[in-house]
């Protein structure tokens, strides 16, 4: 499996932005705070892990509220909706975990690699 650097960038940073404006329409009180990178290939690679990695964070933030707020009785929040933002958060972590494995198995290359 090949995993380009910025194609998986920038598809969190899509994933994230619908999450976002979903998030806004329904729910105002509980707004997903994405930063837009405007030239990846000029920022940091530290940087951008942190942006996707507190994205991530906020996904799911989000998605425990909305099920709290289902389990609770909450009527402004419907089922759908907090299976969704569940959904959603669980397939950027996924995203997130297979771009770690790919930091530490290119670690590891790097490492075994003759001086």
């Amino acid at each position: 499996m090949n995993i380009q650097a910025n194609n998986l960038y920038s598809e969190l940073q899509g994933m994230a932005n619908q999450v976002s404006s979903t998030a806004t329409n329904i729910r105002p009180n509980m707004d997903v705070n994405v930063q837009q990178v405007t030239n990846p290939s000029s920022a940091h690679f530290g940087e951008l892990l942190s942006q996707a990695i507190n994205n991530v964070n906020d996904l799911q933030s989000t998605a425990g509220e909305l099920k709290t707020a289902v389990e609770m009785g909450d009527r402004s929040v419907t089922l759908a909706e907090a299976v969704i933002a569940g959904n959603k958060a669980g397939i950027a972590f996924e995203a997130t975990v297979q771009v770690r494995n790919k930091l530490v198995e290119a670690y590891k290359q790097i490492m075994s690699m003759p001086v």
